[in-house]
């Protein structure tokens, strides 16, 4: 961890980091699935991170080399309150230069390959 200095979690706090190892061994089917496509490099050699600290947050998963956020939104996300904070953090996670891609359980469950190839997309550029 060192080796990437604090760019890699930009000042994330030590209880971010706590709470992250619970998310990663509580995680949904859903993440499970999209987890699987994107560990060991899978996809076009980019290394992923899943319930990864950053800044005051924790991304469902993160590529640090592409400066890239995967989010897994289920239905709670749909919410008038959540949906104004996703739209918040989304905004200031950006600010940081990292962009955030956002994919319903729906959309993963019922074609995971098409959210593949929008991360793909995303990757290649």
């Amino acid at each position: 961890m060192e080796n990437y200095g604090n760019d890699l979690f930009k000042g994330a706090n030590h209880k971010l980091f706590e709470f992250s190892k619970v998310l990663r061994k509580t995680q949904t089917d859903t993440e499970e699935l999209v987890w699987q496509s994107l560990r060991n490099r899978n996809i076009l050699g980019f290394k992923f991170r899943r319930q990864h600290p950053l800044h005051k947050y924790i991304a469902d998963f993160y590529c640090h080399e592409a400066k890239l956020i995967i989010e897994i939104d289920g239905g709670i996300h749909n919410q008038v309150d959540n949906i104004e904070y996703d739209k918040n953090r989304s905004y200031e996670l950006e600010e940081l230069g990292i962009k955030v891609l956002r994919f319903t359980n729906d959309e993963v469950n019922e074609s995971l390959e098409m959210v593949l190839n929008v991360i793909r997309g995303y990757l290649q550029k």
